[in-house]
Protein backbone atom coordinates (compact mmCIF):
# COMPACT_ATOMS: atom_id res chain seq x y z
CA UNK A 1 0.00 0.00 0.00
CA UNK A 2 1.48 3.30 -1.14
CA UNK A 3 0.38 6.55 0.95
CA UNK A 4 0.36 10.09 -0.07
CA UNK A 5 -0.43 13.31 1.58
CA UNK A 6 -2.55 16.02 -0.03
CA UNK A 7 -4.69 18.86 0.59
CA UNK A 8 -8.26 18.00 1.32
CA UNK A 9 -10.90 20.26 -0.92
CA UNK A 10 -13.81 17.99 -0.35
CA UNK A 11 -14.17 15.96 2.83
CA UNK A 12 -15.23 12.78 2.14
CA UNK A 13 -14.38 8.77 1.11
CA UNK A 14 -14.23 7.23 -2.27
CA UNK A 15 -12.95 3.95 -3.61
CA UNK A 16 -12.24 3.75 -7.82
CA UNK A 17 -9.66 2.65 -9.75
CA UNK A 18 -7.02 5.93 -11.27
CA UNK A 19 -7.30 7.25 -14.70
CA UNK A 20 -4.55 9.75 -15.39
CA UNK A 21 -5.57 13.10 -17.94
CA UNK A 22 -3.34 14.05 -20.69
CA UNK A 23 -1.76 17.39 -20.09
CA UNK A 24 -1.87 20.35 -22.47
CA UNK A 25 0.09 20.76 -25.44
CA UNK A 26 2.42 23.58 -25.66
CA UNK A 27 1.79 26.51 -28.75
CA UNK A 28 4.90 26.99 -30.99
CA UNK A 29 6.53 30.10 -31.71
CA UNK A 30 6.17 30.78 -35.83
CA UNK A 31 6.48 33.38 -37.84
CA UNK A 32 4.01 34.82 -40.27
CA UNK A 33 3.50 36.94 -43.41
CA UNK A 34 0.07 38.31 -42.55
CA UNK A 35 -0.89 39.58 -38.80
CA UNK A 36 -4.21 40.78 -40.34
CA UNK A 37 -4.88 37.50 -41.09
CA UNK A 38 -3.43 36.27 -37.41
CA UNK A 39 -5.68 38.61 -35.53
CA UNK A 40 -8.70 37.99 -37.41
CA UNK A 41 -8.69 34.34 -36.29
CA UNK A 42 -8.39 35.59 -32.93
CA UNK A 43 -11.05 37.53 -32.80
CA UNK A 44 -13.27 34.94 -34.43
CA UNK A 45 -11.97 32.29 -32.02
CA UNK A 46 -13.26 35.17 -28.84
CA UNK A 47 -16.63 34.84 -30.51
CA UNK A 48 -16.62 30.84 -30.28
CA UNK A 49 -15.48 31.04 -27.49
CA UNK A 50 -18.55 32.97 -25.71
CA UNK A 51 -20.78 30.47 -27.89
CA UNK A 52 -18.89 27.60 -26.14
CA UNK A 53 -19.08 29.24 -22.48
CA UNK A 54 -22.98 30.20 -22.48
CA UNK A 55 -23.54 26.97 -23.85
CA UNK A 56 -21.34 25.15 -20.73
CA UNK A 57 -23.13 27.83 -18.09
CA UNK A 58 -26.41 26.45 -19.33
CA UNK A 59 -25.71 22.46 -18.83
CA UNK A 60 -23.55 23.36 -15.43
CA UNK A 61 -26.83 25.16 -14.40
CA UNK A 62 -28.82 22.03 -14.77
CA UNK A 63 -25.64 19.65 -13.88
CA UNK A 64 -23.94 21.41 -10.78
CA UNK A 65 -26.23 24.48 -10.06
CA UNK A 66 -26.42 27.86 -10.72
CA UNK A 67 -23.74 28.73 -7.63
CA UNK A 68 -21.31 26.54 -9.99
CA UNK A 69 -22.24 27.49 -13.26
CA UNK A 70 -21.62 31.57 -12.44
CA UNK A 71 -17.82 30.85 -13.06
CA UNK A 72 -18.60 30.72 -16.63
CA UNK A 73 -20.12 33.76 -17.11
CA UNK A 74 -17.56 35.67 -15.79
CA UNK A 75 -15.14 34.26 -18.08
CA UNK A 76 -17.19 35.58 -20.91
CA UNK A 77 -16.68 38.43 -19.33
CA UNK A 78 -12.69 37.95 -18.97
CA UNK A 79 -12.97 37.14 -23.03
CA UNK A 80 -13.74 40.59 -23.17
CA UNK A 81 -10.84 42.16 -21.37
CA UNK A 82 -8.85 45.21 -23.02
CA UNK A 83 -5.92 44.41 -21.84
CA UNK A 84 -5.60 40.95 -23.36
CA UNK A 85 -7.19 41.61 -26.57
CA UNK A 86 -4.24 44.32 -26.99
CA UNK A 87 -1.28 42.32 -25.62
CA UNK A 88 -1.93 39.41 -28.27
CA UNK A 89 -2.54 41.89 -30.76
CA UNK A 90 1.01 43.54 -29.71
CA UNK A 91 2.50 40.16 -30.10
CA UNK A 92 1.14 39.52 -33.36
CA UNK A 93 1.78 42.66 -35.22
CA UNK A 94 4.94 43.82 -32.91
CA UNK A 95 6.90 40.31 -33.22
CA UNK A 96 4.95 39.01 -35.72
CA UNK A 97 4.13 35.54 -34.50
CA UNK A 98 1.24 33.09 -34.64
CA UNK A 99 -1.98 33.79 -33.04
CA UNK A 100 -1.49 30.69 -30.64
CA UNK A 101 1.66 31.32 -29.50
CA UNK A 102 0.48 34.95 -28.68
CA UNK A 103 -2.55 33.87 -27.03
CA UNK A 104 -0.49 31.14 -24.40
CA UNK A 105 1.78 33.62 -24.37
CA UNK A 106 -0.56 36.14 -22.99
CA UNK A 107 -2.36 34.28 -21.25
CA UNK A 108 0.75 32.64 -19.01
CA UNK A 109 1.56 36.30 -18.48
CA UNK A 110 -1.55 37.80 -16.95
CA UNK A 111 -1.86 34.96 -15.18
CA UNK A 112 1.80 34.78 -13.56
CA UNK A 113 0.93 38.48 -12.43
CA UNK A 114 -1.97 37.21 -10.65
CA UNK A 115 -0.30 34.61 -9.02
CA UNK A 116 2.21 36.87 -7.38
CA UNK A 117 -0.44 38.28 -5.38
CA UNK A 118 0.28 37.32 -1.40
CA UNK A 119 -4.38 37.23 -0.88
CA UNK A 120 -4.65 32.93 -2.28
CA UNK A 121 -8.43 34.49 -3.16
CA UNK A 122 -7.05 36.72 -5.68
CA UNK A 123 -4.26 34.58 -6.43
CA UNK A 124 -6.47 31.75 -7.96
CA UNK A 125 -8.48 34.27 -10.25
CA UNK A 126 -5.26 33.08 -12.23
CA UNK A 127 -7.10 29.55 -13.00
CA UNK A 128 -9.58 31.62 -15.16
CA UNK A 129 -7.31 33.54 -17.47
CA UNK A 130 -5.73 30.29 -18.22
CA UNK A 131 -9.01 28.32 -18.52
CA UNK A 132 -10.00 31.08 -21.14
CA UNK A 133 -6.63 30.33 -22.47
CA UNK A 134 -6.70 27.66 -23.24
CA UNK A 135 -10.06 27.49 -24.79
CA UNK A 136 -9.19 30.33 -27.20
CA UNK A 137 -5.95 27.66 -28.15
CA UNK A 138 -8.89 24.58 -28.81
CA UNK A 139 -10.81 26.52 -30.58
CA UNK A 140 -7.49 27.71 -32.71
CA UNK A 141 -5.83 24.60 -33.45
CA UNK A 142 -8.32 22.18 -32.73
CA UNK A 143 -6.13 20.30 -30.22
CA UNK A 144 -7.47 17.55 -27.55
CA UNK A 145 -7.13 18.02 -24.35
CA UNK A 146 -6.57 14.63 -22.84
CA UNK A 147 -7.44 10.84 -23.39
CA UNK A 148 -10.95 9.48 -23.65
CA UNK A 149 -12.08 8.70 -20.35
CA UNK A 150 -13.26 5.50 -19.24
CA UNK A 151 -17.60 4.70 -18.62
CA UNK A 152 -16.90 3.03 -15.62
CA UNK A 153 -16.35 5.17 -11.96
CA UNK A 154 -13.04 6.00 -11.52
CA UNK A 155 -10.92 8.63 -9.25
CA UNK A 156 -9.38 10.95 -12.05
CA UNK A 157 -6.02 12.03 -11.86
CA UNK A 158 -4.03 14.90 -13.17
CA UNK A 159 -1.57 17.44 -12.96
CA UNK A 160 -4.01 20.59 -12.33
CA UNK A 161 -7.31 20.95 -13.66
CA UNK A 162 -8.88 24.35 -14.78
CA UNK A 163 -12.94 25.59 -14.15
CA UNK A 164 -14.09 24.03 -17.27
CA UNK A 165 -12.70 20.90 -17.38
CA UNK A 166 -14.19 20.14 -13.44
CA UNK A 167 -17.84 21.18 -14.48
CA UNK A 168 -17.73 18.61 -17.44
CA UNK A 169 -16.83 15.93 -15.93
CA UNK A 170 -19.48 13.25 -15.38
CA UNK A 171 -20.36 12.91 -11.97
CA UNK A 172 -21.87 9.27 -12.42
CA UNK A 173 -18.06 7.66 -13.52
CA UNK A 174 -16.02 10.46 -11.50
CA UNK A 175 -15.98 9.47 -7.86
CA UNK A 176 -13.01 11.33 -6.80
CA UNK A 177 -9.94 13.98 -8.03
CA UNK A 178 -6.56 14.04 -7.48
CA UNK A 179 -3.95 16.35 -8.87
CA UNK A 180 -0.28 16.82 -8.09
CA UNK A 181 -0.48 20.68 -7.51
CA UNK A 182 -3.71 23.03 -7.26
CA UNK A 183 -4.83 25.54 -5.05
CA UNK A 184 -7.70 24.79 -2.65
CA UNK A 185 -9.00 28.37 -3.23
CA UNK A 186 -9.25 27.87 -7.02
CA UNK A 187 -12.80 28.15 -8.82
CA UNK A 188 -11.47 24.33 -9.99
CA UNK A 189 -11.57 23.94 -5.95
CA UNK A 190 -14.82 25.58 -5.93
CA UNK A 191 -16.37 23.76 -8.65
CA UNK A 192 -15.07 20.57 -7.36
CA UNK A 193 -15.89 21.63 -3.71
CA UNK A 194 -19.69 22.17 -4.73
CA UNK A 195 -19.77 18.53 -6.99
CA UNK A 196 -19.82 16.84 -3.60
CA UNK A 197 -16.85 14.40 -4.57
CA UNK A 198 -13.60 13.73 -2.42
CA UNK A 199 -11.27 16.13 -3.92
CA UNK A 200 -7.18 16.07 -2.99
CA UNK A 201 -4.76 18.42 -4.07
CA UNK A 202 -0.71 19.18 -3.70
CA UNK A 203 -0.37 15.39 -4.04
CA UNK A 204 3.01 15.42 -5.73
CA UNK A 205 5.48 14.24 -8.14
CA UNK A 206 4.88 11.00 -6.41
CA UNK A 207 1.76 10.37 -7.64
CA UNK A 208 3.31 9.27 -10.95
CA UNK A 209 1.44 7.76 -14.00
CA UNK A 210 2.84 4.48 -13.18
CA UNK A 211 0.00 3.68 -11.07
CA UNK A 212 -2.16 4.67 -13.94
CA UNK A 213 -5.33 2.01 -13.91
CA UNK A 214 -4.03 0.85 -9.65
CA UNK A 215 -6.94 0.56 -7.17
CA UNK A 216 -7.25 3.65 -5.02
CA UNK A 217 -9.04 5.21 -1.93
CA UNK A 218 -9.41 8.78 -1.10
CA UNK A 219 -9.84 10.02 2.61
CA UNK A 220 -10.95 13.55 2.22
CA UNK A 221 -10.82 14.24 5.87
CA UNK A 222 -7.00 13.73 6.38
CA UNK A 223 -5.81 14.48 2.60
CA UNK A 224 -4.91 10.69 1.64
CA UNK A 225 -4.57 9.06 -1.12
CA UNK A 226 -4.10 5.49 -1.05
CA UNK A 227 -3.15 3.28 -3.50
CA UNK A 228 -3.49 -0.58 -3.48
CA UNK A 229 -4.91 0.05 0.16
CA UNK A 230 -5.26 -3.56 2.15
CA UNK A 231 -8.29 -4.89 3.48
CA UNK A 232 -8.07 -3.32 6.93
CA UNK A 233 -7.71 -0.17 5.95
CA UNK A 234 -10.45 -0.50 2.97
CA UNK A 235 -12.82 -1.47 6.01
CA UNK A 236 -11.91 1.26 7.94
CA UNK A 237 -12.04 4.24 5.99
CA UNK A 238 -15.83 2.47 4.63
CA UNK A 239 -17.12 2.53 8.06
CA UNK A 240 -15.66 6.21 8.31
CA UNK A 241 -17.73 7.20 5.23
CA UNK A 242 -20.63 5.51 6.60
CA UNK A 243 -20.48 7.91 9.65
CA UNK A 244 -19.72 10.90 7.59
CA UNK A 245 -22.89 10.82 5.86
CA UNK A 246 -25.53 10.70 8.89
CA UNK A 247 -23.63 13.53 9.79
CA UNK A 248 -24.03 15.18 6.46
CA UNK A 249 -27.47 14.66 6.77
CA UNK A 250 -27.74 16.75 10.16
CA UNK A 251 -25.93 19.49 9.26
CA UNK A 252 -28.31 20.47 6.08
CA UNK A 253 -31.50 20.07 8.75
CA UNK A 254 -29.96 23.70 10.00
CA UNK A 255 -30.51 25.13 6.78
CA UNK A 256 -33.75 27.78 7.32
CA UNK A 257 -32.65 27.51 10.90
CA UNK A 258 -31.61 30.51 13.40
CA UNK A 259 -28.11 30.28 14.37
CA UNK A 260 -28.95 30.71 18.41
CA UNK A 261 -26.58 29.10 21.17
CA UNK A 262 -27.95 27.22 23.70
CA UNK A 263 -28.52 30.22 26.36
CA UNK A 264 -29.95 31.72 23.82
CA UNK A 265 -27.53 34.11 21.86
CA UNK A 266 -28.10 34.69 17.97
CA UNK A 267 -24.99 35.04 15.86
CA UNK A 268 -24.62 36.39 12.82
CA UNK A 269 -23.02 33.99 10.37
CA UNK A 270 -22.08 35.67 6.57
CA UNK A 271 -20.25 34.79 4.03
CA UNK A 272 -16.64 36.23 2.08
CA UNK A 273 -17.21 36.78 -1.20
CA UNK A 274 -15.13 37.67 -4.52
CA UNK A 275 -17.17 37.01 -7.15
CA UNK A 276 -21.24 36.07 -8.50
CA UNK A 277 -19.90 32.46 -8.09
CA UNK A 278 -18.87 33.22 -4.64
CA UNK A 279 -22.60 34.54 -4.31
CA UNK A 280 -24.20 31.95 -5.16
CA UNK A 281 -22.45 29.54 -3.04
CA UNK A 282 -23.05 31.78 -0.28
CA UNK A 283 -26.91 31.82 -1.33
CA UNK A 284 -26.87 27.91 -1.35
CA UNK A 285 -25.28 27.66 1.83
CA UNK A 286 -27.82 29.63 3.52
CA UNK A 287 -25.79 32.41 4.27
CA UNK A 288 -27.42 35.27 6.45
CA UNK A 289 -25.33 37.41 4.57
CA UNK A 290 -22.14 39.01 3.21
CA UNK A 291 -20.15 40.00 5.77
CA UNK A 292 -17.21 40.86 3.16
CA UNK A 293 -17.31 41.67 -0.77
CA UNK A 294 -13.56 41.79 -1.83
CA UNK A 295 -14.00 44.41 -4.20
CA UNK A 296 -10.46 44.50 -5.50
CA UNK A 297 -11.35 41.62 -7.59
CA UNK A 298 -12.64 44.25 -9.88
CA UNK A 299 -9.71 45.98 -10.00
CA UNK A 300 -6.65 43.68 -10.67
CA UNK A 301 -8.62 41.51 -13.49
CA UNK A 302 -9.11 44.91 -15.46
CA UNK A 303 -6.38 46.39 -17.93
CA UNK A 304 -7.31 50.19 -16.48
CA UNK A 305 -9.18 51.15 -13.47
CA UNK A 306 -13.27 49.92 -13.69
CA UNK A 307 -15.26 52.57 -14.67
CA UNK A 308 -18.42 53.48 -12.55
CA UNK A 309 -20.71 51.97 -14.49
CA UNK A 310 -19.27 48.69 -14.24
CA UNK A 311 -18.65 48.77 -10.82
CA UNK A 312 -22.69 49.59 -10.05
CA UNK A 313 -23.53 46.96 -12.68
CA UNK A 314 -21.59 44.15 -10.45
CA UNK A 315 -23.05 45.26 -7.06
CA UNK A 316 -26.29 45.73 -8.50
CA UNK A 317 -26.02 42.32 -9.25
CA UNK A 318 -24.60 40.93 -6.13
CA UNK A 319 -27.67 42.79 -4.03
CA UNK A 320 -30.08 41.73 -6.16
CA UNK A 321 -28.85 38.12 -6.01
CA UNK A 322 -28.88 38.53 -1.76
CA UNK A 323 -32.55 39.37 -1.84
CA UNK A 324 -32.78 41.84 0.80
CA UNK A 325 -29.95 40.06 2.78
CA UNK A 326 -26.82 42.34 4.08
CA UNK A 327 -24.32 43.09 2.09
CA UNK A 328 -20.45 44.40 3.59
CA UNK A 329 -18.69 45.53 0.33
CA UNK A 330 -15.14 46.60 1.16
CA UNK A 331 -13.74 49.53 -0.86
CA UNK A 332 -10.17 48.34 -2.70
CA UNK A 333 -7.75 46.90 -0.73
CA UNK A 334 -4.94 46.59 -2.99
CA UNK A 335 -1.11 47.64 -3.46
CA UNK A 336 1.31 46.28 -1.29
CA UNK A 337 1.41 42.50 -2.71
CA UNK A 338 -1.90 43.38 -4.92
CA UNK A 339 -0.55 45.23 -7.67
CA UNK A 340 -2.09 46.38 -10.42
CA UNK A 341 -0.46 47.76 -13.62
CA UNK A 342 -1.86 50.76 -14.58
CA UNK A 343 -1.44 52.38 -11.18
CA UNK A 344 2.05 52.87 -11.68
CA UNK A 345 3.20 52.48 -8.34
CA UNK A 346 6.85 52.82 -7.25
CA UNK A 347 8.57 49.25 -6.31
CA UNK A 348 7.92 49.66 -2.13
CA UNK A 349 10.96 48.13 0.14
CA UNK A 350 7.99 46.94 2.71
CA UNK A 351 4.96 46.69 1.00
CA UNK A 352 2.98 45.09 3.31
CA UNK A 353 3.57 48.36 5.55
CA UNK A 354 3.36 50.79 2.24
CA UNK A 355 0.68 52.53 0.49
CA UNK A 356 -2.07 50.27 0.23
CA UNK A 357 -5.73 50.05 1.79
CA UNK A 358 -7.53 53.22 2.43
CA UNK A 359 -4.04 54.72 1.74
CA UNK A 360 -4.01 54.32 -1.33
CA UNK A 361 -8.14 55.71 -1.54
CA UNK A 362 -7.19 59.18 0.43
CA UNK A 363 -3.68 59.39 -1.88
CA UNK A 364 -6.04 58.68 -5.33
CA UNK A 365 -9.15 60.00 -4.45
CA UNK A 366 -10.73 60.00 -8.16
CA UNK A 367 -10.69 55.97 -7.52
CA UNK A 368 -12.44 55.84 -4.09
CA UNK A 369 -14.91 58.75 -4.92
CA UNK A 370 -15.76 56.10 -8.76
CA UNK A 371 -15.99 53.39 -6.53
CA UNK A 372 -18.15 55.30 -4.04
CA UNK A 373 -20.28 56.81 -6.36
CA UNK A 374 -20.55 53.50 -8.34
CA UNK A 375 -22.16 51.78 -4.47
CA UNK A 376 -24.07 54.52 -3.85
CA UNK A 377 -26.03 54.13 -6.80
CA UNK A 378 -26.45 50.45 -5.98
CA UNK A 379 -27.17 51.06 -2.85
CA UNK A 380 -31.36 51.40 -3.94
CA UNK A 381 -31.37 47.82 -4.81
CA UNK A 382 -30.46 46.16 -1.62
CA UNK A 383 -29.17 46.18 1.73
CA UNK A 384 -25.79 47.24 1.47
CA UNK A 385 -22.98 48.41 3.71
CA UNK A 386 -19.70 50.10 2.91
CA UNK A 387 -16.46 48.76 4.80
CA UNK A 388 -13.11 50.92 4.80
CA UNK A 389 -9.73 48.74 5.38
CA UNK A 390 -6.62 49.59 7.35
CA UNK A 391 -7.83 52.47 8.85
CA UNK A 392 -5.53 53.38 11.69
CA UNK A 393 -6.34 56.93 12.59
CA UNK A 394 -9.29 59.12 13.18
CA UNK A 395 -8.26 61.97 10.90
CA UNK A 396 -8.65 59.38 7.98
CA UNK A 397 -12.34 58.60 9.23
CA UNK A 398 -12.60 62.52 8.71
CA UNK A 399 -11.04 62.94 5.14
CA UNK A 400 -13.84 59.93 4.71
CA UNK A 401 -16.66 61.33 5.27
CA UNK A 402 -15.49 64.74 3.42
CA UNK A 403 -14.99 62.35 0.02
CA UNK A 404 -18.91 60.36 1.09
CA UNK A 405 -20.46 64.48 1.41
CA UNK A 406 -18.23 65.05 -2.31
CA UNK A 407 -19.99 62.20 -3.95
CA UNK A 408 -23.46 62.38 -2.74
CA UNK A 409 -23.50 66.26 -3.67
CA UNK A 410 -22.33 65.31 -7.33
CA UNK A 411 -24.77 62.88 -7.48
CA UNK A 412 -27.80 64.67 -6.39
CA UNK A 413 -26.72 67.71 -8.88
CA UNK A 414 -26.06 65.07 -11.60
CA UNK A 415 -29.87 63.65 -10.78
CA UNK A 416 -29.02 60.59 -10.49
CA UNK A 417 -30.99 58.09 -8.11
CA UNK A 418 -28.90 56.79 -4.87
CA UNK A 419 -29.16 55.71 -1.40
CA UNK A 420 -28.42 58.77 0.67
CA UNK A 421 -27.91 57.29 3.92
CA UNK A 422 -25.67 53.64 3.73
CA UNK A 423 -24.35 52.25 6.60
CA UNK A 424 -20.65 52.62 6.91
CA UNK A 425 -17.71 50.35 9.31
CA UNK A 426 -14.16 50.20 9.34
CA UNK A 427 -11.75 46.82 9.23
CA UNK A 428 -10.03 46.15 12.37
CA UNK A 429 -6.59 45.03 10.86
CA UNK A 430 -4.13 47.14 12.87
CA UNK A 431 -3.18 47.33 16.55
CA UNK A 432 -3.62 51.15 16.07
CA UNK A 433 -7.20 50.88 14.98
CA UNK A 434 -7.50 48.21 17.77
CA UNK A 435 -6.36 50.50 20.14
CA UNK A 436 -8.16 53.57 19.09
CA UNK A 437 -11.76 51.64 19.05
CA UNK A 438 -12.97 53.38 21.57
CA UNK A 439 -12.71 56.31 19.72
CA UNK A 440 -13.41 55.55 16.67
CA UNK A 441 -16.43 53.31 17.40
CA UNK A 442 -18.23 56.98 17.97
CA UNK A 443 -17.64 57.50 13.90
CA UNK A 444 -18.61 54.41 12.35
CA UNK A 445 -21.50 51.99 12.59
CA UNK A 446 -19.87 48.83 13.08
CA UNK A 447 -16.63 47.14 13.03
CA UNK A 448 -15.09 43.89 11.11
CA UNK A 449 -11.80 42.82 12.38
CA UNK A 450 -9.64 40.89 10.02
CA UNK A 451 -7.21 38.87 11.45
CA UNK A 452 -5.07 37.88 8.98
CA UNK A 453 -3.55 41.23 8.84
CA UNK A 454 -4.69 42.13 12.45
CA UNK A 455 -2.02 38.71 13.57
CA UNK A 456 0.84 39.69 10.91
CA UNK A 457 0.84 43.65 12.36
CA UNK A 458 0.54 42.39 15.88
CA UNK A 459 3.52 39.72 15.88
CA UNK A 460 5.78 41.47 13.45
CA UNK A 461 5.02 38.80 10.91
CA UNK A 462 5.73 38.51 7.17
CA UNK A 463 2.69 36.70 5.86
CA UNK A 464 4.98 36.21 2.98
CA UNK A 465 8.19 34.73 4.39
CA UNK A 466 8.11 30.89 4.34
CA UNK A 467 10.69 30.96 6.99
CA UNK A 468 8.21 32.89 9.53
CA UNK A 469 5.41 29.81 9.04
CA UNK A 470 5.99 28.27 12.59
CA UNK A 471 5.92 31.72 14.32
CA UNK A 472 2.49 32.50 12.77
CA UNK A 473 0.01 31.97 15.47
CA UNK A 474 -3.65 33.36 14.64
CA UNK A 475 -4.76 32.28 17.66
CA UNK A 476 -2.16 34.37 19.72
CA UNK A 477 -3.04 35.62 23.24
CA UNK A 478 -1.97 39.15 22.26
CA UNK A 479 -4.33 38.82 19.09
CA UNK A 480 -7.42 37.83 21.11
CA UNK A 481 -6.85 40.25 23.58
CA UNK A 482 -7.01 42.72 20.84
CA UNK A 483 -10.22 41.32 19.62
CA UNK A 484 -11.92 41.66 23.25
CA UNK A 485 -11.27 45.23 23.66
CA UNK A 486 -12.18 45.82 20.61
CA UNK A 487 -16.04 44.13 20.80
CA UNK A 488 -15.86 45.91 24.35
CA UNK A 489 -15.33 49.45 22.86
CA UNK A 490 -18.16 48.30 20.12
CA UNK A 491 -20.78 47.42 22.67
CA UNK A 492 -20.03 50.56 25.00
CA UNK A 493 -20.66 52.79 21.96
CA UNK A 494 -24.21 50.80 20.53
CA UNK A 495 -22.38 49.45 17.41
CA UNK A 496 -22.13 45.86 16.14
CA UNK A 497 -18.83 43.97 15.45
CA UNK A 498 -17.74 40.90 13.46
CA UNK A 499 -15.01 38.90 12.37
CA UNK A 500 -14.11 38.02 8.78
CA UNK A 501 -10.27 36.57 8.76
CA UNK A 502 -9.61 33.29 8.82
CA UNK A 503 -10.04 32.79 12.17
CA UNK A 504 -13.88 33.44 11.87
CA UNK A 505 -14.01 29.87 10.31
CA UNK A 506 -12.18 28.25 13.49
CA UNK A 507 -14.79 26.15 15.29
CA UNK A 508 -12.21 25.70 18.34
CA UNK A 509 -12.34 29.70 19.08
CA UNK A 510 -16.29 30.03 17.96
CA UNK A 511 -17.20 29.86 22.00
CA UNK A 512 -14.21 32.06 22.94
CA UNK A 513 -15.49 34.85 20.07
CA UNK A 514 -18.91 34.39 21.42
CA UNK A 515 -18.10 35.21 25.10
CA UNK A 516 -16.38 38.02 23.86
CA UNK A 517 -19.55 39.28 22.53
CA UNK A 518 -18.63 38.66 18.84
CA UNK A 519 -22.07 39.46 16.90
CA UNK A 520 -21.17 38.32 13.10
CA UNK A 521 -19.06 35.75 11.93
CA UNK A 522 -18.38 35.85 7.94
CA UNK A 523 -16.32 32.67 6.93
CA UNK A 524 -16.23 31.08 3.01
CA UNK A 525 -19.20 29.75 1.85
CA UNK A 526 -18.52 25.99 2.44
CA UNK A 527 -17.95 26.73 5.79
CA UNK A 528 -21.03 28.12 7.15
CA UNK A 529 -23.50 24.89 7.78
CA UNK A 530 -20.45 23.66 10.58
CA UNK A 531 -20.03 26.93 11.77
CA UNK A 532 -23.58 26.86 12.54
CA UNK A 533 -23.92 23.67 14.10
CA UNK A 534 -20.86 24.31 16.43
CA UNK A 535 -22.84 27.98 17.49
CA UNK A 536 -25.67 25.93 18.00
CA UNK A 537 -23.67 23.95 20.05
CA UNK A 538 -22.38 25.80 22.55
Amino acid sequence: MITLQGKSVYRDICVGRLVFYGGRKEAARRVVENPEGEFLQFEGAVEAAKEQLRALYEESVRTVGAANAAVFQAQELLLEDEEYRESVRQMVYGQRVNVEYAVQMTGENMARAIQAVEDAYIRERSGDILDITERLLGVLNGSDKGRELPTEPFILVAEDLLPSEVAQLSRSRVVGLALRRGSVHSHAAVLGRNMGIPFLMKLGEELSDEYDGAPAVIDGFSGVLYIAPDGITLARLEEKKREWSRQKELLWELKGKENITRDGKTVKVFANVGSLTDVEAACANDAGGIGLLRSEVLYLESAAPPNEEMQFAFYKQVLERMNGREVVVRTFDFGADKQVPWLGQEPEKNPALGLRGIRLGLEQPQLLKTQLCALYRAGIYGKLRIMYPMITSMEELRQLRHLERQVRHELEREGVRFAESIPTGIMIETPAAALLSDQLAGEVDFFSVGTNDLTQYTLALDRQNENLERFDDPGHEAVLRLIKMTAKNAHEAGIQIGICGELAGDIALTEEFLRMGIDELSVSPEEILELRQRIREI
